[in-house]
């Protein structure tokens, strides 16, 4: 017989034997998707932030099919997507879900250059963690922004700036989708997703400083000296508190009463979204 005809012949042998073993390992080891999964997927928006706390929007899909399965959609959330795209999740689950009040990326710091000056120059790469490994930065303040920009460069939806002149990153609210890249990405914790507030109207406390009154007055002109005045003009809705020498505003709580933004003798509690104060021996403008 030829022996091109025979090299050909054992050729097709071995690949079908080969197909047929493919087959049955194909058959034997096939990983069934449940198709509520992908239908999940499409209604997602494909971001693939992370902000919901799983790889991409295919995990969190998955992550959402099983707890349906286990009867509760409660503390999923997809903050891209918000209120509205959960609801159609949970629709298509055969679920309810809760309406969440809806965040946005806070920078607590308002240590501009002109309240919180230079000290030294770093002449290495801007990022906001090597700053931080080799020590303080630039100022003396060990809590305050860095001003590298790595919750910037963080964001995949243009939410946030570096003001030149302030120094600090900013936050468009039109863009924010608190999906906490920018939270994860800042070395010092300075980033919080805080509730908007009614009509986006709230009051934040923009200092991290943890430092004793004096040693933080030393480093920024506006820190948080955590003299309690603000805690106790809010003995009424109790929504201030002072830890480790540094106020806390509950937005839950707040009411906005704005006594506080009055109280506090460094203006260190700002409102958002408010008209601004008359003088302190007048009314408050109403709101």
């Amino acid at each position: 017989m030829n022996v091109i005809l025979i090299a050909v012949i054992v050729l097709a042998a071995i690949g079908l034997v080969a197909s047929a073993v493919l087959y049955l390992v194909s058959k034997r080891f096939a990983v069934r998707e449940d198709p509520r999964i992908a239908q999940v997927a499409a209604l997602l928006p494909q971001a693939n932030c992370g902000g919901c706390g799983y790889p991409g929007c295919q995990g969190f899909a998955t992550a959402c099919v099983k707890a349906a399965d286990k009867g509760s959609l409660e503390g999923y959330l997809c903050p891209v997507g918000g209120g509205e795209v959960m609801t159609k999740v949970a629709d298509a689950l055969g679920m309810t879900v809760e309406q969440t009040a809806p965040r946005l990326a806070v920078v607590r710091c308002n240590g501009t250059c002109e309240n919180r000056p230079r000290l030294a120059e770093y002449d290495g790469r801007r990022s906001c963690h090597i700053v931080q490994m080799t020590g303080m930065g630039e100022t003396g303040c060990p809590w305050g922004c860095l001003g590298c920009g790595d919750c910037v460069a963080a964001c995949q939806f243009g939410a946030l700036r570096m003001n030149e002149e302030t120094g600090l990153p900013e936050v468009d609210e039109s863009l924010c989708t608190a999906c906490g890249a920018c939270q994860k990405a800042c070395p010092r914790g300075i980033i919080e997703l805080r509730l908007a507030g009614p009509k986006g109207r709230r009051m934040v406390v923009l200092c991290n400083n943890k430092d004793k009154g004096a040693v933080a007055n030393k480093v920024c002109k506006a820190s948080c000296i955590g003299c309690g005045k603000c805690v106790k003009v809010c003995d009424k809705f109790e929504a201030i508190t002072l830890d480790k020498n540094l106020a806390y505003i509950d937005a839950s709580k707040c009411r906005l009463c704005r006594k506080c933004e009055q109280e506090c003798p460094r203006h260190v509690i700002h409102a958002f979204n408010l008209p601004p104060l008359k003088n302190k021996e007048t009314n408050l403008i109403k709101i």
